[in-house]
């Protein structure tokens, strides 16, 4: 069962109907969601994330939960029953009746554990798995640009890694682009201007944020592209060659650490409020996802202010004449301001990646290959 499994995990292509696939990987990912989701509720002080713990309702993720094993179980039970894939659904059962095992969704959690322990995301990981993967593999089934895709295209599996570590890592990067945040920008505050900013409309201060924050991007991601030490880092994230809504989280931890703690010290100094930063977060982590999603959408003469995933798609392509363009996150606008929009009589570019295809496969290999000078 593990060995068929594992070539399962590391193969790629539209899964076939009829033979309980589909619903096997479904009942498969919320098993393991499930059990994930149980170490979180036995071990919050090492596996939950500080700042979530203070937003989000537990009784609702026990529902959630709950709603989850069920679904997974009966999937998986179905299939086993009528020989459907028993392999894959015997592993989900497994899981599933493990997690049960182990308290499921009635783990009672003790709320006086310590909250400066050490830690990583598994919490902001389930969280935003579940959500992405629910919300964007429906719009790209619905709205799909390549039809063909599957949602398990080739080097899928790269992606997710980085996925996972990215996730994990929430901790890590948070401390430590608060850390560069404070110690090389904190001389730039100002309670004037901050008082300023404090005062704005919410509307205002939303546009703004996006706006400062997209200027720090714009420059920040076109030195990427400009400056060769800087482009091995980025390259990692430009040799995905297949696009789609887990594209994006293809991207090397160090690029991560530096781009955030730059867009962030602007925010820092300029002394936005707590619900216009919840709010621009929310803004970022949906673009973010969606302009790199397998769906065709222009937005009309919209295009030319807001960036879609056919903008975005465009600063991925391999075509000459879109290479280093394309380079706001969220206000299409600016390329156009500062010349490096794209040009193209063709509504969508035809291929992906770094050109010459110099980036190796793989998470680990990703990860050494800006320290790597070879080919």
């Amino acid at each position: 069962m593990l060995e068929k499994l594992n070539e399962f995990t590391e193969s790629h292509g539209a899964l076939q109907k009829g033979r309980g696939l589909i619903t096997g990987v479904i009942a498969l990912t919320l098993a393991c969601l499930c059990f994930l989701g149980v170490l979180a509720f036995h071990f919050p002080q090492y596996l939950t994330t500080p700042e979530l713990r203070k937003s989000y309702d537990v009784a609702i993720l026990r529902n959630v939960m709950f709603g989850a094993m069920v679904i997974a179980g009966g999937l998986s039970l179905v299939n086993i029953l009528f020989n459907r894939s028993r392999w894959l659904s015997s592993f989900a059962f497994l899981l599933v009746a493990l997690t049960a095992i182990l308290g499921g969704h009635k783990v009672e959690v003790d709320p006086n554990f310590p909250s400066d322990t050490p830690y990583i995301g598994l919490d902001w990981f389930i969280l935003d798995l579940l959500g992405s993967s629910l919300i964007f593999i429906f719009i790209e089934k619905l709205f799909a640009l390549r039809k063909d895709q599957p949602v398990f295209r080739a080097e899928w599996q790269t992606d997710f890694h980085h996925f996972i570590v990215n996730h994990m890592v929430v901790g890590f990067v948070l401390l430590a682009t608060n850390l560069m945040v404070h110690k090389f920008f904190g001389w730039a505050a100002n309670d004037g201007i901050r008082g300023w900013v404090a005062g704005l409309n919410f509307w205002v201060a939303l546009f703004l944020i996006v706006l400062v924050a997209d200027l720090v991007q714009y420059w920040t991601h076109r030195a990427y592209h400009e400056i060769p030490l800087l482009w091995r880092l980025h390259a990692v994230h430009h040799s995905v060659k297949s696009m789609d809504w887990i594209a994006g989280s293809r991207q090397h931890i160090l690029e991560l650490l530096i781009t955030r703690t730059l867009v962030l010290a602007p925010i820092y100094v300029l002394g936005f409020s707590k619900e216009v930063i919840d709010a621009y977060i929310v803004i970022v982590g949906f673009q973010a996802v969606f302009n790199h999603a397998n769906v065709s959408v222009r937005l009309g003469p919209l295009r030319y202010v807001i960036v879609t995933p056919n903008f975005h798609h465009w600063h991925h392509s391999q075509d000459q004449e879109a290479l280093d363009k394309n380079y706001a996150a969220h206000f299409a606008f600016i390329d156009y301001l500062f010349g490096t929009a794209v040009k193209s009589d063709k509504l969508w570019p035809a291929h992906y990646g770094v050109l010459g295809d110099y980036v190796p496969n793989g998470f680990l290999k990703q990860l050494k290959f800006p320290f790597v000078w070879k080919g």
